[in-house]
C-alpha cells in the first residue's frame, strides 16, 4: 500500500488504526520510559530521592516542549507538503527540525550546567533533596541534544507514513532505559544520577536509529545541511504550527514548578507523591494524546489535498476512540488506585497522599482526548492560534491562578483538584473554538 492510498482513500477506521495504533504504542512507550526512572528510584525506598526526581521533572518537560514544537510543527508542514507533492519542502522541513533540535539541545546543556544552583532553588529543592536533584540534573544535561532530537524525529518519521519505524525508535530508547536504570541506580549505587545517565544513553541509542532511518530508509526526509533553511516560511510555519504543543509542554513545566513549590510547604512526602501520580496519570493522558497525534498526518494530508469530507470523518472517528479509551482507562485506574501507587514506592505516607492525588487527576480522564483532537485539527488547517490559546489557558493562565485560589479555600485538596477543573474548562472552550475555525475554513 502506498502513502497516497493510506492517507487519501483507505477506509477511515483502517487508516486511523494504521496511523494511530503505532502512535499510541509510541506514546505508551514514552509513558513507560518516563515511569521507569521514578519506579527504579522508588525501589531504593527513599522518599527524598523520589521527591528529587519529581522536583527535576520540569527540566525534562521543558526539553519536550521544544521537541514537540519542532516535531509537531515539522509534522504539520511536512504532511501538508506531501499532500501537495512538494518534495523540496519536505526535505527542507526535516532538515530544519534536525538542526534546530540539536542547537536547542546544546543550549539546554550549557544553561543547566552553568546555572544549576539557581535553577534547582527555583524548582523547590531544599537541603534534604538538593544533592539528589543536582546529580539528576547534571547527567540529564549532557543528554539534552539527543533527548530533544530523538523525540522530534519520531514525529517527522511518522509524518512520512512510517508509524512503525517511529514506534521502533521510541521503543529502542525505552527498552535501553529500562535495562540500564536498575544497573546504574541500584547495582552501581548512583541513585537519581543513575536514572539520568540511563535516560541520556537511551536517547542516544534512539537518535542513532533515527539517523540510520534518515540516511538509509527514507525516500524523502533529509538531514543534509544543503537542505537546511529558515526561509520560505519554514521557520515561521514549523514554529507556529508546533507552538501550541510547545507552549502546552513549557507551561506544564512552569505549573509543575509552581505545584512543587506549593506542595513542599506540606512536606517532601506530597512532593514525592505528586511525582508518582504525574507519571502514573500520563498513561490516561498519553493514550488519548497518542490517538490525536497519530491521525495528525491524515488530517494535514487531506486538508492539503482539499478532501474536507474525509478530514471530518477522521476527526469524528478519532474523538469516539478517545472517549472510549478514556472512560476505560479511568475506570481501571480508579479500581487499582492504591496498587498503582505502591508499584512505585511502599511508603505509607507517600501512598496515602498518592491515592488521594490520583483520584483527583483521574476526574478529567474520560474527556481530555477531545481537547487534543480539537487542537490537532486547528493546527492541521493552519489555525494554530486557537490551539495556542488553549495550551496557554490549560497550563498557565487558568491553572496557576486556580491552584492558588483553590488552595485558599480548600487547602491541599484545592491544589490537587486544580488540574482537573482546568481540564474541563479547556475541553469546553476547545469545542467552541474548533466549531468557529471549521466554519472559517469551510469544513462541513
Amino acid at each position: 500500500m502506498d502513502e497516497n492510498e493510506l492517507m487519501g482513500s483507505l477506509a477511515v477506521p483502517k487508516a486511523v488504526a494504521q496511523m494511530a495504533v503505532p502512535s499510541v504504542i509510541s506514546s505508551l512507550v514514552t509513558v513507560v520510559y518516563n515511569m521507569a526512572d521514578t519506579f527504579f528510584v522508588g525501589q531504593t525506598g527513599d522518599p527524598l530521592q523520589v521527591a528529587a526526581v519529581s522536583l527535576t521533572n520540569p527540566i525534562f518537560i521543558l526539553m519536550m516542549a521544544f521537541a514537540n514544537m519542532f516535531g509537531m510543527g515539522g509534522s504539520a508542514v511536512l504532511s501538508m507538503a506531501m499532500g501537495e507533492k512538494n518534495e523540496a519542502r519536505v526535505r527542507q522541513a526535516s532538515s530544519f527540525v534536525t538542526y534546530a533540535s540539536l542547537l536547542v539541545g546544546v543550549m539546554f546543556a550549557v544553561i543547566l550546567i552553568v546555572f544549576m544552583d539557581p535553577i534547582l532553588a527555583v524548582f523547590g529543592a531544599n537541603a534534604e533533596t538538593y544533592d539528589f536533584a543536582r546529580g539528576y540534573t547534571l547527567h540529564i544535561a549532557w543528554g539534552a541534544p539527543f533527548i530533544i532530537w530523538s523525540a522530534a524525529a519520531s514525529f517527522i518519521v511518522r509524518a512520512e507514513g512510517a508509524s512503525r519505524e517511529a514506534m521502533v525508535g521510541s521503543m529502542i530508547g525505552t527498552i535501553a532505559n529500562i535495562i540500564l536504570d536498575p544497573i546504574f541506580i541500584t547495582t552501581l549505587g548512583q541513585g537519581t544520577a543513575g536514572a539520568a545517565i540511563a535516560t541520556s544513553i537511551g536517547n542516544i541509542m534512539a537518535s542513532a536509529y533515527y539517523l540510520w532511518y534518515f540516511l538509509k530508509k527514507s525516500r524523502v526526509l533529509s538531514i543534509r545541511l544543503s537542505d537546511f533553511t529558515w526561509r520560505e516560511r519554514i521557520f515561521s510555519r514549523i514554529c507556529s504550527a508546533g507552538l501550541p504543543t510547545a507552549i502546552f509542554s513549557a507551561l506544564m513545566s512552569v505549573s509543575t514548578i509552581v505545584l512543587n513549590q506549593m506542595l513542599v510547604v506540606y512536606g517532601n512526602a506530597p512532593v514525592a507523591a505528586i511525582g508518582i501520580v504525574f507519571k502514573a496519570n500520563m498513561f490516561i493522558t498519553f493514550l488519548q494524546m497518542g490517538l490525536a497525534n497519530g491521525v495528525q498526518p491524515l488530517l494535514g494530508y487531506n486538508y492539503g489535498a482539499g478532501n474536507m469530507a474525509r478530514f471530518r470523518q477522521v476527526e469524528r472517528f478519532t474523538k469516539k476512540c478517545c472517549l472510549v479509551v478514556g472512560v476505560l482507562a479511568t475506570a481501571l485506574y480508579f479500581v487499582l488506585r492504591e496498587p498503582i501507587i505502591r508499584i512505585f514506592i511502599d511508603d505509607d505516607q507517600v501512598v496515602a497522599y498518592g491515592v488521594q492525588m490520583l483520584i483527583a487527576y483521574m476526574v478529567s480522564g474520560p474527556v481530555i482526548g477531545i481537547l487534543f483532537v480539537n487542537m490537532n485539527c486547528m493546527q492541521s488547517v493552519g489555525h494554530a492560534l486557537g490551539a495556542t490559546v488553549l495550551s496557554i489557558l490549560r497550563q498557565g493562565v487558568l491553572l496557576i491562578p486556580l491552584l492558588y485560589l483553590l488552595e485558599a479555600f480548600l487547602g491541599l485538596n484545592g491544589i490537587i483538584f486544580g488540574q482537573s477543573v482546568t481540564d474541563y474548562i479547556a475541553v469546553i472552550l476547545s469545542v467552541g473554538m474548533w466549531a468557529r475555525v471549521r466554519k472559517t475554513v469551510k469544513i462541513p
